[in-house]
């Protein structure tokens, strides 16, 4: 009996313990459901103030000129001194290049002696047509006398004072003398289609002199203009052939930009240019600024664009031929655009505004990159739904969606209004 006493002892207390436990738990008091607390980001923002803004295009180009000068030789020669080398800057009327005058001052003989040789022949034709015209009146006179030969001799013969031998002789000497009076007016009348030919004959010994007078003055190379050499191709006593490049030479004046224009951007500012609206562009070179004003357009296009060609208004002395620049295009101005930095941007054409303290997308048209003056690039954009006054999100979350609950705050925590355009002065057109 006292076995099952002890048996049963741990049975009950466990029964106990149970009921204790489910009695806790039914009479615990009820605690209320947490409710989720919606988080709160922190961004930037800036006031939207719609401005007339020049996006910025940025184009890669290289240096070139339109008066490229290659010197060659006037005629086959010997190079005789070579005063300048590859890159020396030269100043105008500079003697750069000779070649051996002798090559060229016995041609100009020659061609000298040519000339002096016809100005005798034309001279003694003027002398003979001049003898000529006083001879036929003599012959005319000879003729007119064996005329009256051959009339004494017939009437001679008829009295049987002559023989038939004297008339043939008178004869003879009419016809050679006729003959002769012939010949000398061939002989007048002849003159000027000689006279002609002499003359012609003399004018181009005379365009020989003067080419060959040229030649000898091309033989010793003079700079046309203040530039840079950028070719040598001989050297002090090489023989050259006709028209062999001696020397590529460029003024430094003259030089301008060939840059590509995609095709998007080509009707914008061939528009502007036949508007007379000046498109400044820049390029640093050598931490130099370089200015340049877009001239005009190639005739040519392609599929990849059109090249424009852009004067150099301010340059460094340090830029040369072929140098390959990076230009910033000032495209044709915009009213009511607003200027953003990069991260305010969402794909190609999102943004967010701030409204009721939620973002709110919206859609804008993407018109290029601004470089402000300080160097740092910011996005020109537009929107009719944009308004002066309203703040955009620069801060760029990548769960950004519609709705989202933000506040705008700067780095010490409190509400920001940033405009990156602030002080920015915009480039007259």
């Amino acid at each position: 009996m006292n076995w099952q006493n002890k048996r049963s002892l741990p049975l009950a207390i466990l029964a106990v313990a149970v009921t204790l436990f489910i009695l806790l738990i039914v009479t615990r008091p009820k605690q209320a459901p947490l409710e989720p607390k919606e988080r709160i980001w922190y961004v930037e923002t800036i006031t939207v103030e719609p401005q007339s803004l020049s996006p910025t295009l940025t184009l890669y180009g290289q240096v070139e000129t339109p008066d490229l000068v290659k010197a060659s030789a006037p005629k086959d020669g010997q190079v005789d001194q070579v005063l300048v080398r590859e890159g020396a800057l030269i100043r105008r009327g500079q003697l750069l290049l000779t070649l051996d005058s002798r090559d060229f001052e016995l041609a100009t003989i020659q061609k000298e002696a040519q000339v002096e040789e016809l100005e005798a022949m034309i001279e003694s034709e003027e002398l003979r047509h001049a003898n000529d015209q006083r001879a036929v009146k003599h012959e005319q006179s000879l003729v007119n006398l064996s005329e009256s030969a051959v009339t004494r001799a017939k009437k001679l013969i008829i009295k049987n004072l002559v023989s038939k031998a004297a008339l043939d002789q008178a004869y003879q000497d009419l016809k050679r003398q006729v003959l002769t009076l012939d010949e000398r007016k061939l002989s007048l009348n002849d003159h000027y289609a000689r006279l002609k030919q002499l003359e012609a004959r003399h004018r181009k010994a005379q365009a020989e002199l003067a080419t060959t007078r040229i030649d000898l003055e091309r033989s010793r190379i003079h700079a046309p203009f203040d530039g840079f050499v950028s070719e040598i191709n001989v050297a002090s006593g090489e023989r050259v052939n006709t028209n062999l490049t001696l020397l590529v030479m460029y003024p430094s004046n003259t030089l301008e930009v060939r840059a590509l224009i995609p095709t998007p951007y080509q009707a914008e500012l061939q528009q502007a240019l036949a508007r007379g609206i000046r498109l400044q562009t820049r390029a640093l070179y050598a931490d130099t600024v370089i200015t340049l004003e877009l001239d005009r357009f190639s005739a040519e296009a392609s599929s990849k664009g059109l090249d424009a060609l852009f004067l150099i208004t301010e340059s460094s002395a340090l830029l040369r031929l072929g140098n390959n620049l990076v230009l910033s295009l000032s495209r044709p101005a915009h009213a009511n655009s607003v200027a953003i930095p990069q991260t305010a941007l969402y794909g190609h054409d999102k943004i967010y505004r701030l409204d009721g303290g939620r973002m709110q997308r919206i859609h804008v048209t993407n018109l290029g990159d601004f470089v402000q003056p300080s160097g740092s690039t910011l996005l020109v954009i537009s929107s009719p739904i944009l308004s002066k006054g309203d703040r955009i999100v620069t801060t760029h979350l990548p769960n950004a969606v519609n709705g989202l609950r933000v506040e705008a705050r700067n780095v010490d925590g409190l509400t920001s209004s940033k405009n990156p355009m602030a002080n920015t002065q915009q480039p007259a057109h």
